[in-house]
């Protein structure tokens, strides 16, 4: 990728949008406080020890890699509702359930019973991180993956393990995943 031939003016970030200004001094130093603290976590688990030297390198480690990649995250995720997440992890989770068991049963059964195949999911969600999530929620869920994005963001290719009836697969994937997500996210 080659470096861009003009350089943003004051007080525009690289995409030349206004640059949010910190307006704390201390969220400079801690861009990203759950990052911090998950990987500072995540370092004492890691080495089973909570002796002086891995803390400090651990809190060193949470501060100094959300700070250097900051640059890298190009915008922010914005949740609207955060608490219909818990309704959708449930509703998640019982379709991870029900959809083992029906792998399974069509797993045991006649191959003829199976009917794989791809199919375009037009997308209404427009946020990226809803789009992250929308195809990791799909691949999540067994007999379904998320297989391609088209450049324009508009539709998402998904491989089915078995599918009867195409429009009524793309009605549930938008209903039951879609929905919830652009509520949650738009």
């Amino acid at each position: 990728m080659s470096a861009p031939t003009k350089l943003p003016a004051a007080g525009l970030d690289h995409r030349g949008a206004a640059a949010a200004p910190l307006a704390k001094p201390a969220l400079r130093w801690l861009p990203a406080p759950m990052m911090s603290l998950t990987l500072f976590g995540v370092w004492l688990l890691l080495n089973q020890s909570v002796s002086l030297g891995h803390i400090a390198l651990g809190a060193l480690l949470g501060l100094a890699v959300p700070w250097f990649s900051e640059r890298l995250r190009p915008e922010r995720s914005r949740l609207k509702h955060p608490l219909k997440i818990l309704r959708f992890l449930g509703v998640l989770l019982w379709d991870i359930v029900k959809s083992n068991v029906e792998v399974a049963l069509r797993i045991l059964g006649p191959e003829s019973a199976i009917s794989p195949r791809f199919v375009w999911v037009p997308l209404s969600i427009r946020d990226p991180y809803g789009i992250v999530s929308l195809a990791g929620v799909i691949t999540l869920t067994p007999g379904t993956l998320s297989a391609e994005l088209t450049a324009d963001r508009r539709f998402l290719l998904v491989h089915c393990f078995n599918v009867t009836d195409e429009a009524a697969l793309v009605a549930d994937i938008k209903a039951r995943y879609e929905q919830p997500l652009m509520e949650i996210f738009e």
